[in-house]
């Protein structure tokens, strides 16, 4: 049965002194107001980070050709040189470890001007020369027909699959763009496939603006001869790829020419460095949000055992006239530790409520207008529910050292007592 009595002293002893009460208060819901908008926060940055990356295969390097650095073989510094043909052939022969290799061209960018025309509508677009691994290092969401296939590269066919924005630009709404032709700087190629990008924000929108032909097609149509932009590596899931890196690297210096040391020679970025170091990031991101966040809680809840110290002090007379008439040292401790739960409970679930009401106003309204930086601030309701429920715990213990300072005292001592 609720005890009505207990219940209404206790309310008789906060409302006594409301501007500490509420201050005392205002530092716990400060504490867990703060941590659960510092939580939905860091997953934010989280979402939008990794929603940018969509399927990205973050065990993946990239490698281009740079100038030289390094004099060798009878070849001076300072000469610039480009990755061929046979330079897939062998790293695909000699590196077992490699799970998808697509050597890539890049035709023309959407910068150049319009390169592409249908009718009498025509867009500027970036044309890539890929092979089917393309779409396994960085996939896409194939909404009609099909990426380039093996097919396509072995007979140079002229075929392309072009993102949404080329649909929405070359094609009326509803017009099926399967089986169209596409004049591309004066050649005709059929569109065999659609695609969206499955990556967030702006990334998507430049990625929709792609039209991918196959890579041998390029070479040949646009006399590139055997030449290769770069190359998009990815290694098996249970191989770092940066042994495959390390491995492309000494089969592609060893071709050209170049001096095992010259590592500027070769340009490269490894995905898996990058996916490490933003991992590491993170957890150093919630690392501080907890120290911050349970520092705050903590000092909230020093807060209440300071106030509930006072209110002890304050009370010590009555305290003694209840032990004189026989009321029992348990029921003087639960009575304190009551005032000190009853308060840090309120004040933890308010701070709780408030802090999820705030990161969902916040959600709504990036769901209007979005950014690429910040997407989605989620907050697990199991962290916040249990930091609320540790938060409790402390307000308990936060009246035991007031409450046993409350018994120790001789009721005699605590009836003579002074206020």
């Amino acid at each position: 049965m609720i005890d009505f009595d207990k219940w209404s002293e206790i309310m008789q002893a906060l409302k006594k002194n409301r501007l500490r009460t509420f201050l005392t208060a205002f530092g716990v819901f400060w504490g867990i107001f703060m941590l659960v908008i510092m939580l939905g926060s860091g997953n934010g940055l989280h979402n939008a980070v990794y929603d940018n990356m969509g399927d990205f295969s973050t065990n993946s390097c990239f490698m281009w050709t740079q100038t030289t650095t390094m004099s060798y073989k009878g070849f001076s510094r300072g000469r610039r040189f480009n990755f061929n043909n046979g330079d897939t052939e062998m790293l695909l022969q000699n590196i077992p470890e490699i799970k998808a290799l697509s050597p890539r061209l890049n035709g023309w960018t959407n910068t150049e001007g319009n390169n592409a025309i249908r009718g009498d509508k025509a867009g500027a677009f970036s044309i890539m020369g890929d092979y089917p691994a393309w779409n396994v290092i960085d996939p896409y969401e194939i909404t009609q027909g099909r990426f380039i296939n093996d097919i396509d590269i072995k007979e140079n066919r002229k075929v392309i699959a072009i993102g949404q924005k080329v649909v929405e630009s070359l094609f009326l709404p509803g017009e099926n763009p399967i089986g169209q032709y596409i004049k591309i700087n004066g050649i005709y190629f059929n569109v065999v496939g659609t695609f969206k990008s499955k990556k967030g924000g702006g990334q998507a929108e430049h990625e929709e603006q792609n039209i991918h032909m196959p890579f041998t097609t390029l070479q040949k149509t646009y006399n590139f001869g055997d030449m290769v932009g770069w190359y998009a590596i990815s290694a098996h899931d249970d191989v770092p790829v940066d042994i495959v890196e390390t491995k492309a690297r000494a089969i592609l210096k060893s071709r050209h020419k170049i001096h095992p040391d010259d590592e500027r020679a070769i340009g490269g970025f490894n995905v898996a460095k990058e996916f490490r170091k933003m991992n590491g990031l993170f957890l150093g991101i919630n690392t501080l949000i907890w120290i911050v966040g349970i520092g705050t809680l903590l000092a909230g809840v020093i807060g209440v055992s300071n106030i509930m110290l006072v209110i002890v002090k304050e009370r010590t007379k009555e305290i003694g006239i209840q032990r004189a008439l026989g009321a029992k040292p348990i029921k003087v401790i639960s009575q304190i530790i009551s005032e000190s739960v009853f308060l840090t409970s309120l004040a933890g679930i308010l701070g709780l409520s408030s802090g999820v009401w705030l990161v969902e106003l916040i959600n709504r309204s990036l769901a209007n207008g979005g950014g690429d930086m910040f997407k989605n601030p989620e907050v697990d309701i199991k962290v916040a529910s249990i930091a609320l429920i540790v938060l409790i715990i402390s307000g308990a213990f936060a009246g035991l050292l007031p409450a046993s300072r409350a018994v120790s005292i001789k009721p005699i001592d605590a009836i003579r007592q002074d206020k």
